[in-house]
């Protein structure tokens, strides 16, 4: 065998399965960590009416979910927005979609395995350690490096630390969302407990913008379910199995936001909530021992899961996206490369790693809430990648939007509500963060807030990066928009 390439070798087809796919989309998503860290900032936004808001939330989750699973019913490509939107709407906007599901990686992977230690030093009694910053450091970043070793070593392998970690999450919120209810209604609760009343699930109950407000931190915890189409070239049956995964890991989400929203509320009441809103992820942390006493260790240890495992799956998406853009020619060969013995992209995944841990110690080194700040600045690139996979979906079918009335409404009309949904959140976003007085750190860089400054470095930095390759290798960018009835035609001549 004289050639040693690896980039035309393909990933390892059938490697898991459906629930495998499920859990994994689930899990990226960070459950546990991403409803404590927005549950006190929401009810301090609008109060008991929560719960509404997580359901509100959902709504454009769940049309642009119908996007991802119509898109890659005709393309299964690990690529997932990058080559759908190249191939519904051409190669410059493709790239930056491409671009940002990469950089989401870089930005959240870092935080969320500090989140994993810190959570983790609590739950075992090291409080002394989860205060130290060197430690705290040197052991996000040996964490990181373990989860990207088993993201290399294999997509099974991946999975099955998947389904441990997704049980213990799930169990531990189970088992806190239960001892808080029957503590409200046994009357023995620490807190100005609440009954709960159906009457919360209104999502307009608060209305104007504390509404809007709250549908921004709401929807972004959804985000990440998208994790399992990204496997779809590495799962069974990956017409459909992937796109099914990723729209019952949103309703699966929702059934968990909705009823820990509820547990929360009614134990701690909306004036404990809103005055320790600042406190954030650390929320589940002082509920955990008002409700739990000396077993608050086991929420402590669900947002120490839910992170670990977010740590883990956010490289998926990131790493195949960077693999199906070398394919294509959009970034340079070697991103393509495939372990030849664990035939998963190796290059790529260690060069999301890497990159997001420089990014976490220098950002750490600015400050803790310069970090959090660029999570914030995630809102922006996430609702413009959700918002252009859901039009590149309506564009894709134009021409088999009217042949039913099912596809106009689940190919055509749901995703570009969802779309559009998400574009407006967008401005809101922009709007917000460029106060500096809403971001974290409350500083100003450069007039704006933090957030705002990071998400336009990047875009920027993207666009550089898209014209500079289109200069050097421009084979990518004579690639034409088509259609889905396009694209058939040509698959079936062939």
């Amino acid at each position: 065998m004289a050639k040693d390439d690896t980039t035309d070798a393909s990933l390892k087809p059938d490697a898991i399965g459906f629930l495998d796919a499920l859990v994994i989309g689930l899990n990226a998503t960070s459950p546990a960590y991403s409803v404590a860290a927005v549950i006190g900032p929401v009810v301090a936004l609008v109060g008991i009416y929560a719960p509404g808001v997580m359901l509100a939330s959902f709504v454009p989750m769940l049309l642009i979910a119908s996007a991802f699973y119509y898109l890659n019913k005709v393309d299964q490509d690990c690529g997932t927005t990058f080559s759908w939107v190249t191939r519904a709407m051409g190669p410059w906007a493709g790239w930056l979609g491409g671009w940002a599901i990469a950089m989401t990686g870089v930005l959240v992977v870092g935080a969320l395995a500090d989140v994993a230690v810190t959570f983790f030093l609590l739950a075992v009694g090291l409080d002394d350690w989860a205060d130290d910053d060197v430690v705290r450091q040197v052991l996000t970043v040996l964490l990181i490096v373990v989860m990207t070793a088993i993201c290399v070593i294999g997509t099974e392998l991946s999975a099955k630390v998947q389904n441990v970690l997704i049980l213990a999450q799930v169990v531990c919120l189970l088992v806190f969302a239960v001892v808080a209810l029957y503590r409200v209604y046994a009357d023995t609760g620490t807190l100005d407990s609440v009954d709960p009343r159906f009457s919360w699930l209104d999502p307009f109950g608060a209305g104007g913008a504390p509404l809007t407000a709250s549908l921004l931190l709401g929807v972004f915890i959804y985000w990440g379910w998208e994790s399992a189409v990204n496997l779809t070239e590495e799962v069974e049956d990956s017409a459909t199995a992937p796109g099914r995964a990723a729209v019952w890991s949103t309703v699966l989400l929702l059934v968990t936001y909705v009823a820990v929203a509820f547990a929360v509320v009614a134990y701690a009441g909306t004036d404990y909530l809103a005055e320790n809103a600042a406190e954030e992820e650390f929320i589940f942390a002082l509920l955990a021992e008002e409700a739990m006493g000396g077993w608050d260790w086991v929420v402590l240890l669900a947002v120490s899961t839910s992170a670990l495992a977010s740590t883990q799956t956010t490289i998926i998406p990131a790493s195949r996206t960077g693999l199906s853009m070398a394919r294509r020619h959009a970034l340079p060969a070697h991103f393509g490369r495939i372990h030849p013995r664990f035939r998963t992209p190796d290059v790529s995944t260690w060069w999301v790693a890497g990159i997001a841990i420089v990014w976490y110690l220098v950002l750490f080194q600015i400050s803790e809430n310069a970090l959090f700040d660029s999570l914030t600045a995630l809102s922006l690139l996430i609702a413009f990648y959700y918002a252009l996979t859901g039009l590149a979906c309506a564009v894709y079918y134009r021409h088999r939007l009217t042949r039913s009335v099912r596809d106009f409404f689940l190919i055509g009309l749901g995703p570009l509500v969802g779309a559009g949904l998400l574009t407006w959140l967008l401005v809101e976003s922009v709007s917000d963060m460029a106060d500096p007085a809403n971001s974290y750190s409350g500083v100003s860089w450069l007039g704006l807030g933090p957030p705002l400054v990071i998400g336009i470095g990047i875009v920027v930095t993207g666009v550089v990066l898209m014209v500079v390759w289109r200069l050097m290798a421009p084979a990518f960018w004579s690639e034409r928009p088509s259609t889905v009835d396009a694209d058939l035609a040509h698959r079936d001549g062939s």
